[in-house]
C-alpha cells in the first residue's frame, strides 16, 4: 500500500496541483520559501489537524485537499465496515476548508469526521518532523513498537485480564451480599411471588386500560358508528331518508351533466367523486366495525379484576403500575446474585485461577519484551552514530506497572544525545533535529515492523551536513526498501539517493504569487542538486559534483571496523 496521487486546490499558494507518487525514498527540494512543507501541511489536515481559513488561497473561496492510497489495508477493513464507510480497491481522502474555518472531510466518498481521519491516519502515514511528533510519544504505540521487534502479542493477556476482572467482580459482589444474605433472600423471594401471581408483562398496563376504555364505552361507540353509518346511507334501505352518500352523487351527476360547458364544474365534479369514493369506503368500515363490536359484560368484569390487582400491588411497593414488570426483574436479578453468593467459595476459586492464568501470561510477555529490549536498544544506537549523534545511545526500559490489558509493563524510550549527558525520556530531548534523528534511527531500525506504509520527514537533516548527511540518505533510501518514504530536505547529500526527485519552485506574478511541483528527471535533477550545491551560481564544478553525487548517492557506505567508525563520527 503506499499514497499514489495527492490534489490540491486553492491551498495557501497553491492554486491547482495534482501530483503522482511512487514507492521507494522520494524527495522534495527547493529555495528556501519556495513552500516544500506546503505537501506535508495538506497531508496533516488530512489527517484531521486542526482547520485554519488561513490555509485558503487569497482570493479562493475554499481549499480542496485530497489523497489516494492505491490498496486497503487487511486492518483497516473492520474499521469501515463499522464506521458505515464504503470499500473500495483504493482510499480516498478528501478535505475542504473555507474562508470562515469550516471543513467538511470524506472517506471513500463519506463524510466523516475529524476524529475518524485521525484514528484512520494512524494507520497511513507517520510524519516526523522538528515539531509534528507522532507515535513515539505515546504510551501505547512505543509497546506496540517493542512488541513488534520481539515477535510478542497481547492478545491473549487482554482476553485472561477480561476473564479475571468479570470473576473479580462477581466474587466481590457476593461478598458484599453476606451481610443479612439470608433475611434478604426471603424477603425477595416472598416478593417475587407475590407479584409473579399477576405475572405483569411488559406495555401490559397501556394495553388493559386502553381494552377497558373501548369495553366500557361500547354502547356509545356502537351508537356512533351507527348513526355515523345511517348519516353516509340513508336512515334505512327504503332511502325515505337520503343519507350523505346520496346528496354526494346527485350533486356530482349536476356538475357532470354541464362538464362538457364549462371545465372548471368538471374538476369539481373529479373532486365530489373521490369524496364519494373515501365516503362510501368510510361505511363500508363502519359496518364492519359494528359487525365484530359488542357490549361485553364478562371481559369487562375480567378486566376491572386485573387493573385492581395491578393497582393494589403498586399501591403495596410504592410504585407506578407501570414500573411493575421491571420491578420484578430486578427482583429476580438481585435474588440470582444472592443465590450464587452462597457459594463464595466457588467464585473465590474461579477469580484465584484467573490471576494466576493472567499473570502466567502477562510474566512470559514480560520476559518477552525484557530479551528484546537491549537488542532494540543497540540497534537503534548503532544507527544513531551515523546520523550525526555521535556517542549517544538509546535505552529502552521495561518497567512493572499496574496490570492491564497489555500485560504488567511500562515501556520506556529513553535516550542520551551525547556522551556524559544523562539519559531522559524521548519526548523531551530539546532538540528538534535530534528528535527527527532518532525518528529516523528507529525507523530504520524497525522499518518492517510499523503499521503506517508511508513514512514521511520534514527537514530531518537540520544541522547536519558532509558525511552524516550522505548517512541520512543512504539510511532513507535503506527504508524505502521496505516502505514508501518522503522527505523534505535541503541537503544535496540526501536528494542524491532519492529513487524519485520533486521540486518545489516558486512563480511571482504581477498581483499574486503561486507554488508548483514538478518532477526532476536526468539533467534537471543534476541542475538542481548543482543548486543546491552551488547557490546561483552554478559551475561546470558543481555539475560534475552533482552527476557524481547522483550515480554513488544509495550505493553502499564502506565498511568501517567499530573503532574507524567512531574516529569518524568524533570527527563529524
Amino acid at each position: 500500500m503506499a499514497l499514489v496521487r495527492v490534489a490540491l486546490l486553492d491551498f495557501v499558494i497553491i492554486a491547482q496541483l495534482e501530483l503522482e507518487l511512487h514507492g521507494g525514498f522520494t524527495v522534495l527540494t527547493g529555495e528556501t520559501g519556495a513552500g516544500k512543507s506546503i505537501l506535508i501541511d495538506a497531508l496533516q489536515l488530512l489527517l484531521g489537524a486542526r482547520a485554519d481559513a488561513a490555509v485558503v488561497r487569497e482570493g479562493a473561496q475554499r481549499a480542496d485537499i485530497s489523497a489516494e492510497f492505491d490498496a486497503l489495508p487487511t486492518a483497516l477493513l473492520a474499521w469501515l465496515d463499522e464506521a458505515g464507510i464504503a470499500r473500495d480497491a483504493s482510499l480516498l481522502l478528501r478535505r475542504t476548508i473555507d474562508t470562515q474555518g469550516k471543513s467538511r472531510a470524506w472517506i471513500n466518498g463519506t463524510p466523516a469526521t475529524a476524529a475518524q481521519m485521525r484514528a484512520l491516519g494512524e494507520h497511513l502515514l507517520d510524519i516526523h518532523g522538528q515539531h509534528a511528533w507522532q507515535s513515539l510519544t505515546r504510551a501505547d504505540a512505543v509497546r506496540e513498537l517493542l512488541d513488534a521487534y520481539a515477535g510478542a502479542s497481547d492478545q491473549g493477556t487482554q482476553t485472561l485480564w477480561q476473564q479475571w476482572r468479570a470473576a473479580r467482580g462477581a466474587m466481590e459482589r457476593a461478598r458484599s451480599a453476606q451481610d443479612g444474605l439470608q433475611t434478604e433472600r426471603e424477603r425477595l423471594q416472598w416478593q417475587i411471588g407475590e407479584v409473579d401471581k399477576l405475572a405483569p408483562q411488559a406495555d401490559e398496563w397501556d394495553e388493559l386500560n386502553a381494552q377497558h376504555g373501548r369495553l366500557s364505552n361500547a354502547q356509545a361507540l356502537i351508537d356512533a358508528a351507527q348513526g355515523a353509518l345511517d348519516a353516509l346511507r340513508g336512515e334505512d334501505d327504503d332511502a325515505r331518508g337520503a343519507g350523505a352518500l346520496d346528496a354526494l352523487h346527485h350533486a356530482q351527476h349536476l356538475l357532470q351533466d354541464q362538464a362538457a360547458i364549462d371545465t372548471e364544474l368538471a374538476a369539481l365534479a373529479q373532486v365530489l367523486a373521490s369524496c364519494i369514493d373515501e365516503a362510501a369506503d368510510a361505511a363500508h368500515s363502519l359496518q364492519s366495525y359494528l359487525r365484530r363490536t359488542a357490549p361485553d359484560p364478562a371481559q369487562l368484569q375480567a378486566l376491572d379484576d386485573r387493573l385492581a390487582q395491578w393497582m393494589a400491588l403498586a399501591r403495596r411497593y410504592k410504585r407506578t403500575p407501570q414500573e411493575l414488570p421491571a420491578l420484578l426483574a430486578d427482583w429476580k436479578a438481585q435474588l440470582q446474585t444472592l443465590d450464587d453468593a452462597t457459594d463464595l467459595g466457588a467464585l473465590q476459586r474461579e477469580a484465584a485461577h484467573a490471576e494466576q492464568a493472567y499473570r502466567q501470561a502477562a510474566r512470559a510477555l514480560t520476559q518477552q519484551r525484557s530479551q528484546a529490549a537491549p537488542r532494540l536498544a543497540r540497534a537503534i544506537t548503532e544507527a544513531m552514530q551515523d546520523l550525526g549523534m555521535p556517542g549517544g545511545r538509546f535505552f529502552v526500559q521495561v518497567e512493572p506497572t499496574e496490570p492491564g490489558p497489555s500485560g504488567c509493563d511500562q515501556v520506556l524510550f529513553l535516550v542520551s544525545s551525547h556522551p556524559g549527558m544523562t539519559q531522559r525520556p524521548i519526548a523531551k530531548v530539546a532538540s528538534g533535529g535530534e528528535l527527527s534523528r532518532i525518528a529516523l534511527a528507529i525507523s530504520v531500525t524497525t522499518s518492517e515492523l510499523g503499521q503506517a506504509p508511508t513514512l514521511i520527514f520534514d527537514e530531518v537533516d537540520s544541522g547536519v551536513g558532509g558525511a552524516v548527511a550522505q548517512s541520512v540518505g543512504r539510511l532513507m533510501h535503506k527504508l524505502g526498501r521496505a516502505r514508501q518514504v518522503l522527505a523534505v530536505t535541503h541537503l544535496p547529500q540526501v536528494a542524491g539517493c532519492a529513487d524519485h526527485h520533486l521540486v518545489v519552485a516558486k512563480e511571482r506574478h504581477s498581483d499574486h504569487t503561486t507554488s508548483s511541483v514538478r518532477v526532476a528527471l536526468h539533467e534537471e535533477r543534476v541542475g538542481e542538486l548543482a543548486r543546491m550545491l552551488g547557490g546561483e551560481q552554478i559551475t561546470d564544478t558543481t555539475l560534475a559534483h552533482a552527476r557524481e553525487m547522483l550515480m554513488t548517492g544509495a550505493a553502499p557506505a564502506p565498511a568501517r571496523s567499530a573503532r574507524n567508525r567512531k574516529k569518524a563520527d568524533h570527527g563529524a
